[in-house]
């Protein structure tokens, strides 16, 4: 008899991208249901996956609470109906509020709970959902925010990246140029934007340089023109369906420090330079570039001080290459063993436990 699944996600790319992949490790295990809110559909892959909308409210709003109340109640009861009927044996959260109405069923219909936490900061909503959990799958077991007592439900795996990267045949950079990408995401792009053409231009005065910039739609035109003007190879994009090909050709990244990104980059071993979004819940992007930073794989310049310390950092990277190929070594290492066989047989080996 077929089993079935459920994994709730929803928000932002960073919710809802390592439950796709999660989902991916699962699909043999099971049928698996992936249930979001709105929010998180504009990420999600709806040709591959069997999608249920729970739309939770955000939760912070006091004077609408008596609505979110019932709507929360209604949501929980759509949730219940949904696990019963479909005869869901384990619900998996990747964390936020989003899967409150869905863990409070399962928790209701005693379905085992498995949590997700991709960031080095345990989240507000997996520190409520733990005393419902089983077990959480993490990064590491040195997470922020952990209670103690709670500590014996962490499974340690590699971090979580996409199948198709795993498969990928890697080949040699033949461009002899250094080539630097600039990722902000979402809330990150006119922050580099604004901040990092004066440096990138001195700079490719004395050394050739190739520039990625990921973007939004109003600054591709602006960026274009100016990198052209001061001759300056680059490609200016907002979203790139080759991007995983593209950082193959990457020798070093500028980027904020969601879980996601670090994890790919990681895993293609281009060492960066973190910039976390100081606005990150409970400084979460602080905490998962200095997962990588303790193990020497990158460096970080708080976002206050990028301006007066990019140029000189940059320099002394380009002039000076042994703490970068020392980094590049330690990202190899770090991801020695994260293969996808590896992950799966840990996830699976966990859920199937007695």
């Amino acid at each position: 008899m077929e089993k079935n699944f459920l994994v709730s996600t929803g928000g932002s790319g960073g919710h809802v991208v390592p439950a796709m992949i999660l989902c991916d490790h699962l699909s043999k295990e099971a049928k698996i249901i992936l249930s979001s809110d709105k929010r998180g559909l504009k990420y999600l892959d709806k040709t591959n996956y069997q999608i249920k909308i729970i739309d939770t409210p955000r939760l912070n709003n006091i004077f609408i609470f008596p609505i979110n109340f019932f709507l929360i109640l209604f949501l929980f009861l759509k949730s219940f109906f949904l696990l019963k009927n479909k005869k869901i044996k384990k619900v998996f959260s990747i964390g936020g509020y989003m899967s409150l109405p869905i863990i409070l069923a399962a928790k209701i219909l005693k379905i085992e709970i498995y949590l997700i936490e991709p960031n080095q900061v345990l989240g507000r909503a997996n520190k409520f959902f733990l005393n419902f959990s089983k077990k959480i799958f993490c990064y590491s077991d040195e997470l922020k925010n952990f209670p103690k007592n709670k500590k014996y439900k962490i499974t340690i795996i590699k971090p979580l990246v996409k199948k198709h990267i795993h498969e990928l045949k890697f080949f040699e950079k033949i461009d002899e140029k250094f080539t630097l990408l600039i990722v902000g995401g979402s809330q990150g792009a006119d922050f580099f934007d604004k901040n990092l053409k004066v440096s990138l231009t001195k700079i490719s005065k004395k050394i050739p340089l190739k520039i990625i910039h990921q973007t939004n739609e109003n600054n591709v035109s602006f960026l274009i023109d100016f990198y052209s003007k001061n001759n300056i190879e680059n490609k200016i994009f907002t979203y790139d369906k080759n991007f995983i090909q593209t950082l193959q050709t990457i020798d070093l990244c500028i980027t904020r420090a969601g879980a996601s990104t670090l994890s790919e980059l990681s895993f293609f071993t281009i060492p960066f330079i973190a910039v976390p979004l100081p606005t990150s819940k409970d400084n979460h992007q602080l905490e998962n570039a200095n997962f990588y930073k303790n193990k020497d794989c990158c460096w970080i310049i708080e976002q206050n001080y990028f301006e007066e310390k990019i140029e000189e950092l940059l320099n002394n990277i380009l002039n000076d290459k042994r703490d970068y190929h020392k980094k590049k070594e330690n990202l190899k290492k770090l991801n020695y063993q994260n293969t996808w066989k590896n992950v799966n047989q840990k996830i699976l080996e966990v859920i199937n436990e007695n």
